[in-house]
């Protein structure tokens, strides 16, 4: 029989889902990363022709070409044929991690649930049939636990190489944990977390015992709960999450702080 799930586990499901969401909605973003533009006509009165380039170049970029070719072939973005446009190797590097990362992670959570090997399909496809399990996998808390850390990881690395930033918009009041001033609202994420470094709760089950990277997250259901605890506005909490307050309020976390800051099994 299967263990019952503790809430501990429940938040890992829940985080896991949504870093997953994240994850669908990057990895189409940095398969277009891919290969740069194809350079446009030389400007009025630019130089014609390039000069020659040398044997060893040549070769070089020629691979390079076969390699993006392929690549955008594997992904469904370039029918056969030839490609002009030369590999962004680290955006390659990075597809080739996401995308055996989440077959080996399809393929985990089949086998612990005991589907058998799981059909071959791109990544998206992938992602979502692992999307749908998670309510059996909440039965398995070592495997939730995995499932959440690895979705974490490859939607951190596809944002690393996005270079994307993210919103976030101070909230008034204190931490009901810690009693800093540093909960903090993140509208792409629709949570309000605690970035306080050090905050620690007396559950004996919350991951703010064991796990470093941790930080207390309230989703929506739990805002009204955080209000009254922690002095702030519900109705404050509720503006916050518009997607453009961030830029209202100037705030924003680039990749490497928000990972300190929001990394955790309770973040998303």
């Amino acid at each position: 029989m299967a263990a019952v799930p503790t809430s501990d586990t429940d938040r890992q499901v829940r985080d896991a889902a949504l870093w997953i969401e994240a994850l669908l909605k990057q990895f189409p973003e940095l398969l277009t990363e891919l290969a740069p533009g194809r350079r446009g006509r030389p400007a009025a009165g630019g130089p014609a022709h390039r000069p020659p380039a040398s044997p060893e170049a040549a070769e070089r970029l020629r691979a390079e070409r076969r390699e993006a070719l392929l690549m955008e072939q594997r992904h469904g973005l370039a029918v056969p044929g030839y490609s002009a446009a030369p590999l962004r190797l680290h955006v390659s590097d990075a597809i080739r991690d996401i995308t055996d990362g989440v077959v080996e992670l399809d393929e985990a959570v089949h086998d612990k649930l005991g589907l058998g090997r799981p059909r071959h399909a791109p990544v998206p496809q992938r992602l979502a049939r692992v999307a749908g399990l998670l309510d059996r996998v909440a039965g398995h808390p070592a495997l939730a636990a995995h499932v959440r850390d690895e979705a974490r990881r490859m939607a951190r690395r596809c944002a690393r190489v996005l270079g994307q930033a993210e919103s976030m918009v101070r909230v008034r009041g204190r931490c009901p944990w810690c009693d800093s001033v540093s909960l903090r609202a993140f509208p792409a994420r629709r949570a309000v977390l605690c970035v306080n470094p050090a905050c620690r709760c007396d559950d004996a089950e919350c991951g703010c015992g064991t796990d470093p990277a941790y930080r207390h997250v309230w989703h929506e259901a739990d805002w009204a709960e955080l209000a009254g605890a922690s002095g702030a506005d519900r109705a404050e909490i509720d503006a916050s999450m518009d997607e453009s307050a961030g830029e209202t309020t100037g705030e924003s976390v680039g990749n490497s702080a928000s990972e300190s800051m929001s990394g955790a099994a309770g973040a998303v």
